[in-house]
């Protein structure tokens, strides 16, 4: 059943070694760990996608199909990953993480209003960008670290249940 809702889910890699894009990046799509399914693969994608998504850049996709090759982890399950911080929670997420940078600089909070302009970004996030990026910095680690051991620890729960239904059913 979950394989059925994952060839559904994720497209075939020959569609995506020959999009017009990642075309370019050749032989670097060809290493079999960046397509195949396995304990090691997957937790570190989820790393990589859960790393890259408090990265406040933008193409946060693409820095996680880049660390997915360089990491030689999936791909297909890095990039989705990173659409945790989509338009709906990117502020709170971004705003969780300046509070935390912010309290480990120990500085003061501040009133804070955005607004989606220029003069805003060159005004105010230069007066915030060091404790916004730290409190990234870690948020990013700490998301990644805990998604890594999440993963294997689910992973290993799976195997260990298999085999004790395994053995239940020789006993029968």
């Amino acid at each position: 059943m979950a394989r059925k809702i994952v060839k559904k889910l994720i497209p075939h890699p020959s569609r995506i070694k020959d999009h017009k894009i990642l075309k370019k990046l050749g032989p670097m799509l060809q290493n079999p760990n960046i397509w195949h399914i396995n304990r090691r693969s997957v937790s570190g994608a989820m790393a990589v996608g859960l790393f890259c998504a408090f990265v406040p850049l933008p193409f946060q996709m693409l820095i996680a199909a880049l660390g997915a090759i360089l990491f030689r982890v999936n791909i297909l399950i890095a990039v989705p990953t990173v659409w945790i911080s989509n338009p709906v929670t990117i502020a709170p997420m971004f705003y969780f993480c300046y509070l935390i940078g912010a309290r480990i600089l120990d500085t003061q909070l501040g009133e804070f209003h955005f607004e989606l302009s220029f003069d805003w970004l060159a005004t105010e996030l230069g007066l915030i960008w060091q404790p916004f990026l730290l409190g990234c910095f870690i948020v990013a680690s700490l998301s990644a670290f805990i998604g890594f051991l999440l993963v294997r620890l689910l992973w290993r729960l799976q195997i260990v249940l298999h085999i004790a239904q395994r053995k239940k059913r020789i006993k029968q």
